[in-house]
């Protein structure tokens, strides 16, 4: 009977109601000005704070002194590993350091191991730690640019300026021999002079040399006397 009766007399649906905003989307770069009355209520209810004036260097100098004010104990130990490195170093290489991948520099560290050379890189703020107040504090603004340290307890700087050929990366802009800082310039001149041992060999070969002519210059009079008078004796005696 129910089937009669739905196709005899025409089924009602229900209606689907979507709600939709008039107008579209909403344009969140360039939104709709809020009416009058809401307008007004935002107005007042908006808070009013009043923010001392800030300037860039008012808030550079408080972190700096935050900064100072809280000491740092893992900047101090590698400050005393710094300070450790260059009073048992004879002699030490500063470099400045370009741009380079993870793999160059530990390719460069180990070109410099190969050779009985620590290439160290450390913050600046622990190099001014460890060097401040020191005999090397003159090198200080050689680290305001990103800079690396060589250091050699062997002491041969013809090996080091032959290490940094392999190594283009790193220029060498100073060094420290025998407690004295030197330039780039000072240090080539540096390198090139014989070894100690050498210089002592030709030291002792110029003493040597000076004694053995002035024992000569001495005896050249008396040996010439002595030939003289043999000469003489032999023109006296006819027999011989």
């Amino acid at each position: 009977m129910t089937s009669m009766v739905n196709k005899i007399f025409l089924q009602t649906r229900c209606p689907l109601i979507l709600a939709k905003r008039f107008r579209g989307k909403i344009n969140i770069q360039r939104p709709r000005k809020p009416h009058y009355e809401r307008a007004l209520v935002e107005a007042v209810t908006t808070p009013v704070y009043q923010h001392p004036p800030l300037s860039v260097e008012r808030c550079t100098a408080e972190a700096e002194r935050k900064d100072e004010a809280l000491p740092n104990p893992y900047l101090e130990i590698i400050a005393r590993e710094i300070h450790n490195w260059f009073n048992h170093s004879q002699c030490t290489g500063i470099f400045h350091m370009n741009s380079m991948s993870a793999e160059d520099h530990f390719n460069a560290r180990v070109v410099f191991h190969k050779q009985n050379m620590h290439l160290k890189s450390y913050p600046k703020k622990a190099i001014h730690l460890a060097l401040s107040g020191s005999r090397y504090e003159e090198i200080l603004p050689l680290f305001e640019a990103r800079c690396a340290v060589v250091f050699s307890p062997d002491g041969q700087p013809s090996k080091l300026l032959k290490v940094t050929k392999k190594t283009p990366h790193l220029i060498l802009i100073g060094a420290i021999a025998e407690e004295r800082i030197l330039n780039r310039n000072q240090f080539t001149a540096y390198a090139a002079l014989p070894s100690l041992d050498i210089v002592r060999a030709q030291f002792a070969n110029v003493l040597h040399s000076a004694a053995v002519d002035l024992v000569s210059k001495m005896e050249t009079h008396q040996g010439n006397l002595v030939r003289m008078l043999e000469a003489h004796a032999k023109s006296l005696d006819p027999e011989k």
